[in-house]
């Protein structure tokens, strides 16, 4: 799905259109498939099973900034603050979800949509600071923003904020709660705001034409089209392949709290152009994606730390595969359970094939939502522990949020570093023209900040060792530079005191 979503972001504006009426018209072709508008002036409507998740978790824990979505933009050039404030009113009058709030109603949650109305821009004006004070005091807004802690019925949930740090120079500030939105949405407000605000700096109207449908009319959808044979089918598949999957158990700085806290943090880190290179290679090679091979090793990395022959990791897709959801802003997001088996001490591209294999099989089951699989399997529940997986793997389509250039203005993204962890690791890849990047978040009440850098460097090393001989088993590749690998497997007695990764 990632590389899919890589090659559809791509796509000229032509190239993307022609995409959008195939998809429309093998869709109309299918009974049932079809999502319309509910129509008339009908303001509430119940939540989608993804909404439902965060909705039940912001009940235990009111305003958990875990769940918070943050998105910077660095606006370079001569800035139109009007014709700014006017595009992101029109976004937010054409996306309801932004508009939308969280309430009970009759006994069950149910998501309210609020009138539109003008958006004001709130402008923090930091010119007058010297450079370092004022790069610090950024990236203090961006943090602030981060953990602003929302009020699901009462809202909004967006906020936008404008860093003023020249006459050419700013910075946008957007925070959203997950429940309205994910990140392929900003990648839409992106392009609805790149296209919007030239349009209105030119004088003219929207460009952009009225959207068919909301995302309610979606979770509408969802929940009539989710049930009988659709559902029982997929429901069969995940039951056999999450059967007596317990967490796993990594090793930490500290033991566990008997509550999840979520505080966390994150590691940055880049892979060289030509590690990067190989690694595309490797993939070609074998007839694999990247995300196949960056899952692959990454979990042979938990393998050789962990020595558990059965392994699995939670990796979020897109959740868009209907031809109407695409130019929409809201959660759609879906959770994919991937257990591989390691046992064998299989080479890394034996290791390659087991992924790939659970990988499509995943896919072609995905519709079933997360949620829905927590509430049919009832896995055990604990405080301290989500369902299934502690450790996330993403790969991240950058592709769908791209800089834009406009006649005077440049808009970038910027990346921002949060202070929660939703899990005990989540390992966030993605690709640009530099090379590949990553991005390791963790639990800072289980890892200490020493440990995680380590963690990083060593899979790092793995890559290396991976690319230069995939054919080698999974206990000789080494993960620290000029070491030997090592020769016994996981479990033997010297593992916990002598095992050095």
């Amino acid at each position: 799905m990632t590389d899919i979503r890589r090659e559809v972001a791509s796509l000229s504006p032509r190239q993307r259109t022609l995409l959008e009426l195939q998809l429309k018209k093998k869709s109309a072709g299918l009974p049932g498939l079809g999502i319309g508008r509910q129509g008339g002036e009908r303001l509430s409507f119940p939540l989608s099973f993804a909404q439902q998740r965060l909705w039940f978790s912001d009940q235990l824990e009111p305003g958990n900034p875990a769940y918070n979505l943050p998105a910077a933009f660095r606006l370079t050039g001569h800035l139109d603050i009007a014709a700014l404030e006017r595009a992101l009113t029109e976004i937010t009058r054409r996306h309801e979800t932004l508009r939308t709030t969280f309430v009970i109603a009759n006994g069950q949650p149910m998501q309210m949509i609020s009138p539109a109305e003008a958006v004001s821009l709130p402008i923090i004006d930091l010119s007058e600071m010297v450079e370092a004070a004022r790069d610090a005091e950024v990236r203090r807004w961006a943090t602030a923003e981060a953990q602003h802690r929302y009020d699901l019925s009462s809202g909004p949930l967006l906020r936008v904020n404008l860093l003023r740090l020249g006459d050419d120079d700013h910075v946008l500030l957007f925070t959203m709660h997950h429940i309205i939105s994910d990140g392929w949405s900003i990648g839409v407000i992106v392009r609805e705001l790149t296209a919007l605000y030239e349009a209105y700096r030119q004088g003219h109207s929207s460009p952009l034409p009225e959207l068919a449908i909301q995302y309610a009319d979606y979770a509408v959808w969802q929940r009539q089209w989710l049930q009988g044979a659709v559902l029982e089918k997929q429901l069969a598949y995940w039951k056999s392949r999450l059967s007596k999957l317990t967490p796993l158990e990594l090793p930490t700085d500290r033991p566990r709290p008997a509550v999840r806290r979520n505080h966390g943090a994150t590691e940055f880190f880049m892979l060289s152009k030509e590690l990067s290179n190989s690694l595309d290679e490797l993939r070609r090679q074998q007839g694999v994606t990247l995300f196949m091979v960056l899952l692959a090793a990454f979990q042979a990395l938990l393998w050789r730390y962990t020595g558990h022959d059965d392994i699995a990791v939670s990796s979020p897709i897109a959740g868009r595969n209907r031809a109407e959801t695409e130019s929409l802003i809201g959660f759609f997001v879906n959770t994919l359970v991937l257990r591989i088996d390691l046992s064998g001490d299989p080479s890394f591209v034996e290791l390659l094939q087991r992924v790939k294999e659970v990988t499509l099989g995943a896919d072609a089951n995905q519709d079933v939502p997360y949620e829905k699989l927590v509430e049919e399997l009832r896995p055990e529940r604990q405080v301290n522990y989500a369902p299934w997986c502690q450790v996330w793997f993403v790969l991240e389509n950058a592709g769908m949020i791209q800089s834009s250039e406009l006649p005077e203005l440049t808009i970038s993204h910027v990346g921002v570093a949060g202070k929660t962890a939703q899990f005990d690791l989540t390992l966030a890849m993605s690709e640009s023209e530099a090379g590949i990047g990553g991005a390791l978040t963790y639990s800072t009440d289980l890892f200490d900040d020493d440990t995680i850098s380590e963690m990083v460097e060593r899979f790092r090393s793995l890559l290396q060792g991976v690319v230069a001989h995939p054919e080698w088993s999974l206990l000789e590749i080494p993960l620290d530079k000029n070491q030997p690998s090592i020769a016994y497997p996981p479990g033997a007695e010297q593992y916990e005191d002598q095992f050095s990764l």
